[in-house]
């Protein structure tokens, strides 16, 4: 937690922005793989750099394995869609025509937000699903 960011109720820093813009932010994997991402540094990080890292989490391989088609798919999401949304509620700074995403006072305590909602979320033993199973079985019959 930065110096500047204020600390709100149960140890939680202050996210300045309003509760809807924050929720907003917050409500899609891509919009909260960004923040985390750009919440590591100072430094702009490209559209590029971000479409080729959240391809290789979303898709479960290393960034290396990133085929054109992952990147693109997840890129064109991005600058048409989750760089504004982030951008209009002053979550990130985003320059649309460099396609550089920037840190703002918002980013770090929004993604302190999101790593401790991972951190204590679980899915309950009676909620998993086993999917062991994936042959289609008559009534009565044995797999």
């Amino acid at each position: 937690m930065s110096p500047k960011t204020p600390t709100g109720t149960g140890g939680w820093s202050s996210i300045p922005m309003n509760p809807d813009d924050a929720f907003n932010a917050v409500a899609n994997s891509r919009r909260r793989l960004v923040l985390l991402s750009v919440d590591r540094g100072p430094d702009p990080v490209s559209a590029t750099d971000l479409s080729v890292e959240i391809a290789a989490i979303e898709n479960r391989v290393d960034p290396c394995n990133v085929t054109g088609e992952m990147r693109t798919r997840v890129y064109i999401s991005l600058t048409q869609t989750h760089l504004d949304t982030l951008d209009n509620c002053r979550a990130v700074a985003y320059d649309s025509r460099s396609k550089q995403v920037q840190q703002t006072e918002s980013t770090p305590p929004l993604a302190e937000f999101i790593r401790k909602m991972q951190t204590s979320c679980y899915v309950p033993e009676t909620d998993k699903i086993d999917i062991s199973v994936t042959e289609e079985t008559e009534p009565g019959e044995s797999v």
